[in-house]
């Protein structure tokens, strides 16, 4: 981004639902997995409101480029690909220790799970302050 992103005014209102639309649905999948019988990290990155979500972030991201909002696509797209890192590794402890890892791998995806309730409801807070995220 040139400049300071809170100097650059949106192309459009439009472009703050689509924000709001993104962070809804990762919240949904969220839900989804504290409310659901999945887990807090599955639903977040298998449910179809996350992939949806993060399929937005990447049609509408030109549309976002140069403004404070594009702060927030940058902040939602490294939630969920930082999130699928950390899940992914820690199914690899789990297949490298033949299954063992799976007594102490809960640790690290309660740690991804409260992660992602953070960055999620950070992200949506400052955008309805209207602020940019500083990633």
């Amino acid at each position: 981004m040139n400049g300071s992103p809170s100097a650059v005014v949106p192309k459009s209102e439009s472009l703050i639902t689509w924000t709001n639309v993104i962070y809804a649905l990762h919240a949904l999948s969220l839900a989804t997995g504290i409310l659901g019988a999945a887990s807090v990290v599955g639903a977040f990155l298998i449910g179809w409101p996350s992939i949806i979500a993060v399929i937005l972030n990447y049609v509408k991201r030109a549309d976002v480029r140069g403004s404070w909002l594009e702060s927030h696509f940058l902040w939602q797209i490294r939630t969920f690909w930082y999130g699928l890192l950390w899940v992914v590794l820690c199914g690899l402890v789990v297949v490298l220790t033949l299954g063992l890892g799976l007594l102490v791998v809960w640790l690290p995806l309660a740690v991804v799970t409260i992660w992602f309730v953070y960055r999620i409801a950070r992200g949506w807070m400052r955008l309805g302050a209207r602020q940019p995220m500083y990633v």
